[in-house]
């Protein structure tokens, strides 16, 4: 039987990224989209993208803030796969604001989602790969959950969080063959860094050891990595992936 990855927000950026990428790799894939709008409007692209490596792919709808339709989406890829062998947490939101000025609900909304989203689907899929007594767990940090970032302190700590808890499940899920990993990308080129002005860009540039930007399959090879084989032995590690910044 093929391995299935359950892969979260998953339908553009990075997430598709690892999706494609563990796709092939040979593993059937399992698209979680926030809502049926956002799998018409790249995850069934991504599916197809998935497909045509020679796997099985599809969407399936859950908000990883909401801790019961989380529960009910793993169900139902298990169901459909039979399996989950491993589960890659990159769903993410950013509200970024000046301490000072940020709003409770600023924080809130971001913890939810970054920090509690991956509690949420740490704790349904792990009980699946405790029984299967094998499993890999990545979870996509960032360098601000390292480092710091100002204006990002929700962010941050999310990200900072979710390293803590990366630590946590590796120890807890270890004896049931079950490792926990994380990948905590830098500056790496997408939507969202494509909007910084070419001068901040150059700014960046400096503090990096290699002089520029990442790319998204960088993140995704990191990923392809920790979830095979050649990573049995990695488990409570967070892999740094930004060009050396800030060594």
């Amino acid at each position: 039987m093929a391995k299935t990855a359950l892969i979260t927000g998953a339908s553009q950026g990075i997430g598709a990224c690892i999706a494609k990428t563990l796709a092939a790799d040979g593993f059937n894939i399992a698209i979680d989209c926030y809502s049926q709008r956002e799998v018409e409007n790249g995850g069934e692209a991504v599916a197809a993208a998935c497909r045509e490596q020679g796997v099985e792919a599809e969407c399936f709808i859950a908000d990883v803030s909401d801790f019961a339709a989380c529960e009910a989406m793993v169900k139902a890829v298990k169901a459909r796969f039979g399996t989950i062998d491993a589960l890659v947490n990159n769903a993410g939101i950013t509200k970024d604001g000046l301490l000072v000025r940020m709003t409770p609900e600023q924080f809130d909304a971001v913890i939810n989602v970054n920090l509690k989203g991956t509690f949420n689907m740490i704790r349904h899929v792990g009980t699946v790969m405790m029984r299967q007594r094998s499993g890999r767990i990545v979870n996509i940090s960032s360098v601000a959950g390292v480092y710091g970032n100002a204006g990002q302190i929700n962010y941050s700590a999310s990200k900072a969080g979710v390293i803590g808890m990366t630590k946590t499940t590796a120890k807890e899920l270890g004896s049931r063959g079950v490792t926990c990993n994380a990948v905590a990308p830098g500056f790496i080129r997408s939507a969202m860094t494509d909007v910084l002005g070419d001068d901040y860009k150059e700014q960046i540039k400096k503090m990096i050891a290699l002089g520029r930007l990442g790319e998204q399959q960088d993140i995704a090879n990191a990923v392809s990595f920790l979830v095979s084989d050649k990573a049995s032995y990695i488990t409570g590690q967070v892999l740094v992936v930004s060009g050396g910044l800030a060594m």
